[in-house]
């Protein structure tokens, strides 16, 4: 069973630097993180103006994580943020000698020009990796930070490119990619001699009398001399083996490995048991340890060859979806907290068992969710169909590098893209990532995903091919219906990219379309998955996509892409009902129509005629209406030979009235669960429920509240017309649209609840719907955790 969602331990994680903080118990030069998120000063910055002459008055108080225009759930307008904006932030700093301190910036998008009280700081450009700058002789008792975010569309910057037409736009992207310091902001201070990294790779995982862990180190040493690296590898209180090393050094940067043998007894991380364990690596002195440092990692071996994907030795069959780090009102720029829930939704609601995060490095949280849930990772660097040469090229390539040393220590990670999303090939540049990669992490393969039209393609340098298969042909219905290209026999096969809106039946899959095509969602993405399963080539179906995201590029509604199974809202449409029904009924029991329980609204269920689908891991399904039996149901196994638990299909296209529906499930010869639905819309009601039960004070933690209206069984009412009036009070505000438009979004939608600035205690979400009525909603705002 999937590991659960350690949220204490998250946000330790998410304000704590795990990874890299010290001990004290021996007394040591401790190794620090300090947040910076929260409260900063902001505004736009006109052209050719000086931040150093903008006063704070001239500037509002915001909370990073920040984008830097309001937003709403669509219609997005890139020209809002396509410009400078002055970001300012006066904080104070322990300087004691012997501390090295270091600026650290988690992501902006897309150019950052950071001064530090007056001095300017390198730039960086690019806006999904994280950037250090050390400030050691700038750092004062006092300090003034500005930081000059250029959100222009910049075609020297991967992913971007010129549009069709060749003018540079942002609708050249399949993405829209908001400004703003979006993810976290840090002062890191480490002591002068100190490990500047760590590299734990497992080896000979398999082999237990062979398993060891080697560790590979880069030391920054001030003075230089005579050392002692010393490696344990632990978790909790509990050590597994250690080793350590002398060391000679002049004063600089140096790599330095030793490995920790006899690790027999450490539990392999697998998908249904993630076991994860620390590295402590610890630099001394003189006998004194003067810096020590932590890595997680995870011991398994992950294997893609000609018949399929192994994990420690085991073949398991690839499913999961992409995703974008896109949200409603806040583009990207959600705390850990929120960005670690999707990964918990496609492991643990979708039962995905891969995830490729497309197209760009996302969020640390969220692989380390997946590393604590059992997730595995496709890591992708930023690209999308363009490829660029000279300093566009040398800025790809440090991507690829950056991507790699933030993330080779995640076990969820099994894939490496070094090859960027879609683009033409080119077998210099791409030996050259492949390389890198390679070098600084051998141990994972390489990939990169290919359009379908180069599916026969010779131009590829990688491991394993990966293809973005929209193939199609029409079906019984007259609808496009998915099909696979046959897998190339000269590389390990995996389909990155299948459905979407280009071979599923229908251009958008919106709570408002009509149920055929809400339902054909499911279907398509059943087919995918179904056609994968029956040759062993196929690794596996990555579909397109877990959730809508935003975009100005293709089949766009409202500056919205639809192909999610889940909304922006991150609500499971009816087209994610295949997921959740893809579970061993002995771990959870799942009836999941794709359809709406609807006889006489504008949508109603009799248009799906005899094709009617319940999603279900049981072995029959009794169907009863007002109670009285109107179909014992078997699951559809000739249409779908292949997927572990194919649909019922149901015939309601003579029910008339409004009568209710029962479904039953039986396993094993009896009835073990039972739902229902009302067609009575004289009882529906509001629902609103939050993802958390309490969030940090500050201003940079927050949680979804999902709103809903229900029949009076709880299932989902479609098509609900009127506007959701919102209010909260305490210590949060509203990170959402007031009032929620319900009719807009199909009777389903969420808002996030932010903690204030200041203050803490309980805060109350009341919502109010003209017809459904009211609910309410509490969480507790608590003060931070201490400094690391």
């Amino acid at each position: 069973m999937p590991a659960q969602f350690s949220r204490r331990r998250f946000a330790r994680r998410a304000l704590g630097a795990a990874g890299s903080a010290a001990v004290a118990a021996t007394g040591l030069v401790r190794e620090s993180r300090t947040s910076l998120d929260g409260a900063w000063s902001f505004g736009p910055l006109p052209p050719g103006t000086d931040p150093a002459t903008v006063d704070d008055h001239q500037l509002s108080t915001v909370a990073v994580p920040h984008t830097a225009v309001e937003l709403s759930w669509g219609d997005w307008d890139p020209a809002r943020w396509e410009q400078r904006w002055l970001y300012r932030k006066r904080f104070t700093a322990r300087t004691e000698p012997g501390l090295r301190h270091f600026l650290r910036f988690e992501g902006a998008l897309t150019s950052a020009h950071p001064v530090l009280n007056g001095r300017a700081l390198q730039p960086h450009a690019g806006g999904y990796l994280p950037f250090e700058r050390e400030v050691t002789a700038l750092l004062g008792a006092q300090n003034d930070l500005d930081v000059v975010v250029d959100g222009s569309f910049d075609t020297e910057v991967p992913p971007n490119g010129e549009s069709s037409d060749g003018r540079p736009s942002s609708t050249a992207v399949d993405f829209w990619q908001p400004a703003g310091l979006y993810r976290e902001v840090s002062l890191r201070s480490v002591p002068a001699d100190h490990v500047r990294d760590v590299f734990a790779e497992p080896v000979h995982v398999l082999d237990a009398a062979r398993r060891k862990l080697r560790v590979r180190c880069e030391l920054d040493l001030a003075r230089g001399g005579n050392y002692l690296l010393r490696a344990e590898v632990r978790r909790g209180a509990e050590s597994f083996g250690r080793a350590e090393r002398p060391i000679r050094s002049p004063a600089g940067r140096h790599p330095v490995e030793l490995a920790v043998g006899d690790l027999a007894d450490v539990q392999l991380w697998g998908l249904d048991a993630p076991h994860l364990y620390d590295v402590v690596v610890t630099l001394v002195r003189a006998g004194q340890p003067v810096h020590r440092r932590r890595a997680r990692t995870g011991f398994r071996e992950a294997r893609f060859d000609r018949d399929g994907f192994r994990l420690n030795g085991v073949r398991r069959q690839l499913f999961g979806v992409n995703r974008h780090q896109f949200y409603p009102f806040a583009g990207a720029a959600m705390p850990a907290r929120v960005q670690r829930r999707d990964a918990e939704i496609l492991r643990n609601e979708l039962n995905c068992n891969m995830v490729r995060c497309s197209h760009y490095p996302q969020h640390e949280a969220f692989l380390d969710a997946c590393d604590e849930l059992g997730l595995l990772v496709w890591d992708e660097p930023p690209g999308w169909q363009h490829l660029g040469t000279g300093r566009w090229a040398e800025r790809a390539y440090r991507d690829v590098h950056d991507m790699v040393v933030r993330d080779r220590n995640h076990p969820s990670v099994v894939l490496w893209a070094a090859r960027l999303n879609e683009t033409p090939g080119d077998a210099e540049f791409y030996r050259r990532t492949d390389r890198l990669a390679k070098e600084l992490d051998g141990s994972r393969q390489t990939t990169g995903a290919v359009l379908q039209a180069d599916h026969g393609t010779t131009d590829f340098q990688h491991d394993v091919f990966a293809c973005n298969d929209y193939s199609a042909s029409t079906g019984p219905d007259g609808r496009l219906r998915p099909e696979l290209a046959p897998a190339r026999r000269d590389f390990p096969y995996l389909v990155s990219e299948a459905v979407g809106t280009l071979s599923g039946p229908a251009t958008f899959y919106r709570r408002t379309d009509d149920q055929p095509t809400q339902q054909g969602q499911a279907l398509a993405h059943a087919r995918a998955h179904d056609l994968a399963l029956a040759d062993r080539r196929y690794a596996g179906v990555l579909s397109w996509a877990g959730f809508d995201y935003p975009s100005g590029n293709g089949n766009v509604f409202r500056g919205v892409k639809w192909p999610g199974v889940l909304d922006l809202f991150r609500v499971p449409k009816p087209g994610a009902a295949v997921y959740r029904s893809q579970v061993d009924p002995l771990r959870r029991l799942v009836i999941e129509p794709s359809f709406h329980w609807d006889l006489t609204g504008s949508h109603p269920v009799g248009e799906l005629g005899a094709r009617a689908a319940i999603w279900s891991n049981a072995d029959r399904l009794e169907l009863f209406l007002d109670d009285q039996p109107l179909a014992s149901l078997l699951p559809a196994r000739d249409e779908f030979p292949n997927l572990p638990y194919p649909p019922f299909f149901a015939d309601f296209s003579t029910v008339d009235g409004m009568p209710e529906l029962r479904i039953d499930a039986h396993l094993g010869g009896r009835m073990v669960r039972s739902r229902r639905f009302s067609a009575d819309r004289g009882a529906d009601r509001l629902a609103l429920r939050t993802d958390d039960r309490s969030i940090a004070s500050g201003g940079a933690d927050a949680t979804r509240a999902e709103i809903r209206v229900v029949d009076r069984y709880g299932a989902d009412r479609a098509g609900t017309p009127g506007d959701v009036a919102l209010e909260v009070t305490g210590p949060a505000v509203l990170v959402g649209s007031d009032p929620f438009p319900l009719a807009e979004t199909g009777g389903v939608g969420a808002v996030w609840l932010r903690s204030r600035l200041a203050g803490t205690g309980p805060v109350t979400l009341t919502a109010h719907h003209p017809t459904a009525g009211s609910a309410r909603a509490a969480i507790e705002v608590h003060g931070p955790p201490a400094p690391t």
